[in-house]
């Protein structure tokens, strides 16, 4: 079909392909680009085999020519006729009107934006081939911009694919490009033949086969297959994938084997007295959980070894995270190294920073905060302690890992929140030691890293985007947390939401009101915080009620936060900021201002805010109807989700379910390639082959695991190893 002004792809390929068999070489740059050019080097298209693994978004069939009178209204249809009749037409618009024949019926082509080279072969007499949808129009059927090109050649004898593009790269243009890469890709064999044949869902068919088919398949394919990606060839495709992943992730846990951090084995010089830990453990008002107590084992038993130590904790919202990172950190101190806790919110930061300073500072030990908007004496004043060493805890945000802060002797890194930090952050606060210990430059050792999430992780997730981790999971609540009952309540009966909400102060309670935005947006029509705020504070005169957002200065959080903690504030009306590290056992109630908006997870979060007090807690799920009545299915999938559970892993596996890994993983994606093509949810028996196989590839066969990594990530793998 026409395409005007397409450059020759020759010219790009000679930047964006590879010299045959070099599938894992940079291309050489040319001394200009094309806009081509550069739309392949941003769709990420550089090498051969990118161009090869560029796989069609659809097809179509260009195979058949149909009659025009056989052909249903709203049809992609392609036929041949001849131009009877071609006119400019000028009216509201300048338009070109076409009327062809196919010897059945006529059918108008009408193009809005047209060239001259349109007109001249569509002239009149002309026999042309014409592809679009077709529609009753006022004066008989008619196609809005068709493609079309002049009548004759054979017909194709494959479905015509449709790519993933950008702005200048016309479907012509890249379909010359693909085709041309996928014929210089070196796409031999990186799998032993007797792996494929083991343990596989189904036969497989060769990667050159499976790509040229997924290219150009043929006219016959059941549709089906290729859409929901069951095709032999997509399973091909597939298990290639998770296997370079597999491979990726175990190679990054290999390469840390190989490094050293300092072992943790015991107190340093002191004698018969009892260990930190011990008299931490004699201090806390509560005794540990027993997932608490494995969990605080498994880490032990990592500390110990000289072997630096990359685990996941996971846990659900209020399962007893932070005092397993005490104990953690109390063993480091003890053993007379430094150790670092980095939250993504300052709120977060300081809520660590208070129950650790009351837990750890009586037992003697000194413990510095850092975060951005300190004041440059006191900052100074901290910056000396962690230098010294005097400081055995360094709490804070980003700014623990600014060029200025200069460790002693760190030997333990704990990320909390972990999937708010990109892969640059977590690797700065890693190489602190190296960059700032004495005692780290004569072997270049790591910290022990320990990461934390309050967002449970789905199997399938572990054993995929995280397979380079040990993961630790708290899976038993503290006694005493409540349950939390969660109803979804249309906007209409606020009413009766603010009648429940006098209920509970006058029982002495406190409450959350939380709303996604804080100022209005001309897109979405969201009531806001500080509207909000006003029209509390209007319906409950006579009680504080507290405003708390992102935009506030620091101290105006602070002593906003600081009321709410104390009790004397009895309704919070706040931004997400509130999500994750704010513990107020007296809150009682939460409201979740437009709960359509949010995501799964969050909600789950923010819900467990309540319940955390002896109180009976409730969670409303306060959403919108505006002019639609009804919520779209994926909100109302989350909100049934909410309702039906509390469980975190239930309400993490649902969450996969209904957003897929991409978004589910948040900032881990940051430089760890996310799946293209393998869907974690209905293909686990591939992951479980490719999990299996990739130790015995890279014991047997490392040269061929190195080129299948290299094939399918090129230099991003490196990225996993954060």
């Amino acid at each position: 079909m026409m395409n005007h002004a397409v450059p020759a792809p020759e010219t790009a390929l000679k930047t964006s392909a590879l010299d045959a068999g070099a599938a894992g070489k940079s291309v050489a740059k040319a001394p200009a680009k094309s806009p081509a050019q550069k739309a392949l080097e941003k769709l990420g298209l550089r090498r051969d085999i990118d161009l090869a693994l560029h796989l069609p978004l659809r097809y179509e069939d260009e195979t058949r020519i149909v009659r025009l009178a056989d052909a249903r209204d709203g049809e992609l249809v392609q036929f041949e006729g001849q131009v009877m009749h071609s006119e400019i037409q000028i009216r509201s618009r300048r338009q070109l009107l076409v009327t062809v024949d196919d010897g059945s019926e006529t059918c108008l082509l009408r193009f809005l934006n047209f060239y001259p080279s349109h007109q001249k072969t569509l002239s009149v007499g002309a026999r042309v081939r014409v592809r679009g949808e077709i529609r009753g129009g006022f004066i008989g059927r008619e196609i809005v911009h068709p493609q079309f090109k002049l009548a004759g050649g054979e017909l194709p004898g494959a479905l015509t694919p449709v790519y993933p593009t950008s702005a200048g790269l016309p479907q012509l243009y890249l379909r010359k490009a693909v085709l041309s890469g996928l014929s210089r890709a070196d796409l031999s064999e990186t799998i032993p033949a007797q792996f494929l044949d083991q343990k596989m869902p189904q036969p497989l068919c060769s990667l050159r086969e499976a790509l040229q088919f997924l290219h150009h398949p043929s006219p016959d394919v059941v549709l089906q297959t290729l859409e929901d990606r069951s095709h032999p060839a997509w399973q091909r495709l597939k298990a290639e994938e998770l296997l370079a992943q597999q491979l990726s992730q175990l190679q990054a846990r290999r390469v840390r084997a190989a490094m050293r951090a300092p072992a943790l084995n015991g107190p340093l010089m002191r004698g018969t007295q009892c260990t930190l830990q011990e008299q931490l453990l004699e201090r806390l008002p509560f005794r540990l959980t027993a997932a608490q107590q494995r969990v605080g084992a498994e880490i032990e038993i990592d500390l110990k070894k000289s072997i630096p130590m990359h685990r996941l904790l996971q846990g659900d919202v209020g399962a007893g995270k932070t005092v397993v990172a005490a104990l953690a950190a109390a063993r480091c101190i003890d053993a007379g190294w430094q150790c670092a806790l980095m939250a993504p919110t300052e709120i977060l930061a300081e809520q660590h920073f208070r129950k650790l300073i009351g837990w750890l500072e009586p037992l003697g030990i000194t413990t510095a905060w850092l975060t951005g908007s300190q004041k440059t004496k006191e900052r100074r004043e901290m910056l000396a302690l962690i230098a010294s060493g005097q400081a055995g805890l360094v709490i804070g945000t980003h700014a623990v890992i600014q060029d200025k802060v200069r460790f002693k002797n760190l030997a333990l890194a704990i990320i909390d929140e972990q999937h708010r930090f990109g892969v640059a952050q977590r690797l700065a606060l890693r190489s602190k030691m190296n960059h700032d210990s004495s005692k780290m430059t004569e072997g270049g050792q790591e910290p022990h890293l320990l990461m934390m999430t309050a967002t449970p992780i789905p199997r399938t997730l572990a054993m995929s985007y995280y397979a380079d981790l040990d993961v630790s999971t708290l899976d038993e609540l503290p006694p005493g947390r409540t349950p939390i009952v969660t109803k979804v309540v249309s906007d209409a009966r606020r009413d009766e939401v603010i009648a429940r909400i006098r209920g509970q102060l006058a029982e002495g309670r406190q409450i959350y009101w939380v709303c996604p935005l804080i100022e209005e947006s001309e897109s979405i029509d969201l009531v806001n915080a500080t509207q909000t705020h006003e029209a509390l504070s209007a319906a409950l005169p006579g009680l504080m009620i507290g405003l708390l957002h992102s935009r506030m200065p620091v101290a105006e959080k602070k002593a906003v936060m600081s009321l709410f903690t104390g009790g004397q504030m009895g309704v919070l009306v706040s931004t997400t900021v509130i999500e994750v590290g704010v513990d107020v056992p007296n809150a009682s109630l939460m409201v979740i201002e437009h709960a359509e908006r949010f995501g799964l997870s969050q909600l789950h979060q923010l819900r467990g805010r309540v319940g955390r007090g002896a109180a009976a807690s409730a969670c409303v799920l306060l959403y919108s109807t505006g002019d639609a009545p009804r919520l779209g299915e994926v909100a109302r999938a989350r909100l049934k989700a909410m309702v039906e559970t509390n469980d975190g892993f239930e309400i993490a596996r649902r969450d996969l379910e209904i957003r897929g890994p991409g978004e589910f993983l948040g900032a881990r994606q940051s430089g760890a390639p996310l799946l293209r093509f393998a869907d974690l949810t209905t293909d686990a028996e591939l992951l479980a082959w490719a999990r299996d196989l990739a130790p015995l590839m890279l014991d047997q066969y490392d040269e061929l695991a190195e080129r299948h990594v290299l094939r399918w990530l090129g230099g991003k793998a490196e990225f996993l190893k954060a």
